[in-house]
């Protein structure tokens, strides 16, 4: 039943957030009344009482509130760990602090020449187009570096992966592949050339809808002849890198198209990112706002539908100004509560996105990684607001 469920997340998040909305308003009905048990004042048995006849008329508004808060905690937790993990990520494979491309395999090899004695090391970046499980995808070429050994972000991997991938005796796969095509390690990958090697390791490959294979640099020479060496990661000092920059612009003319540092293309990912979900922002104040016209809505229409409730308690010496504290008091009650319920709810949400929805869409899974400060902000607006929406019933 739950596999069936991951092939229709519009099932799992329609349910999850429609579930709870709809049995929150039993749930609250029952916490006003224990709480009511436990008063022992007329006054507050009063409130607790009037409290618990208004739940009917508010359920609509709070289960509003619910469904916008849980969705604003699920996607701002889904965008926080994508940020997190994408910029963690980014300091994983961009591990090179330059990056150049010449325009030809001749200018290749006399820029490599003029680079060696003045870098710590040169990782050539070559790839090729090549049919992968039956779809169009790509494999690299990666040499054996300590940069990859060390910084490349495996999800999986057998033992010694690197020095079978050297040796030509394995492959890394990217997590889109490894996924689409229910594969386990050990399971055998065929290459161009009648080649099926054995994957040894999963790697994220976040942003790329391709598969994408890697292989030893030797092995690639040979399954691929004639694909060209144009680019290289050159490993360097990060003092070292805008010399060199100018160094390659004096000697053989390239510019900025032809050679990039790490931080330039760190700051346009992320940039991209940012843009991407700058939505966000404008969602949470949007169904937050909603929800927050529907608790004005029906705090004016139960504020004049309660006069003849509250008539015989004020002609019993209660102060108008006592039924506005205590009317705020409830609203503060009711909506914290129901703060309180929406972020387990949009958590789920957000692991949902994560795990199912992003799977299914994207081939890749995000970690879900926990923010309450953003929470704190989303429910200080939260309430916020809907201190705005009973205003006027308070002050009528």
């Amino acid at each position: 039943g739950f596999l069936g469920l991951r092939r229709q997340p519009a099932l799992v998040l329609g349910g999850l957030l429609l579930g709870a909305a709809l049995l929150w308003p039993g749930l609250l009905f029952a916490l006003v009344s224990l709480a009511g048990r436990s008063a022992v004042r007329p006054m507050t048995q009063w409130f607790w009482a009037d409290t618990r006849q208004q739940v009917p008329g508010l359920s609509l508004a709070v289960m509003a509130l619910l469904i916008a808060f849980a969705a604003n905690v699920g996607v701002s937790t889904m965008v926080a760990s994508f940020r997190t993990t994408f910029t963690g990520w980014l300091d994983q494979r961009l591990a090179a602090e330059l990056y150049v491309t010449a325009r030809s395999e001749a200018e290749a090899r006399d820029v490599a020449l003029w680079l060696k004695p003045r870098v710590d090391a040169l990782l050539p970046i070559v790839n090729a187009e090549a049919e992968l499980a039956g779809q169009p995808g790509q494999v690299y070429g990666v040499a054996d570096h300590s940069t990859y050994r060390d910084r490349w972000p495996l999800l999986q991997a057998r033992s010694d992966v690197w020095g079978r991938v050297k040796t030509g005796d394995g492959v890394l796969v990217n997590e889109q592949l490894f996924r689409r095509n229910h594969m386990a390690l050990g399971d055998r990958i065929a290459l161009p050339g009648g080649t099926a090697l054995p994957v040894d390791g999963v790697y994220s490959d976040y942003g790329n809808p391709t598969g994408q294979v890697m292989i030893g640099l030797d092995l690639f020479d040979r399954l691929f002849p004639t694909a060209q060496h144009l680019r290289f990661g050159v490993r360097v000092t990060p003092d070292a890198v805008p010399g060199l920059m100018v160094g390659l612009e004096t000697e053989f003319g390239l510019g900025s198209m032809q050679v990039t540092d790490q931080a330039a293309i760190k700051r346009r990912s992320l940039a991209i990112f940012e843009q991407t979900f700058a939505v966000t922002a404008a969602l949470n104040i949007l169904t937050l706002g909603t929800a927050g016209i529907a608790l004005f809505a029906s705090m004016t229409t139960l504020s004049g539908m309660r006069l003849p409730q509250l008539a015989p308690v004020w002609a019993m010496g209660a102060r108008r100004g006592m039924f506005a504290r205590l009317e705020l008091i409830r609203t503060l009650l009711l909506v914290v509560a129901t703060l309180l319920l929406a972020i387990p709810v949009g958590i789920a949400l957000a692991w949902v996105l994560l795990a199912i929805v992003n799977v299914e869409a994207f081939g890749w899974r995000l970690p879900l990684r926990l923010f309450p400060l953003d929470w704190l902000r989303l429910a200080g607006f939260a309430v916020a607001a809907s201190l705005v929406s009973v205003a006027v019933p308070l002050l009528r």
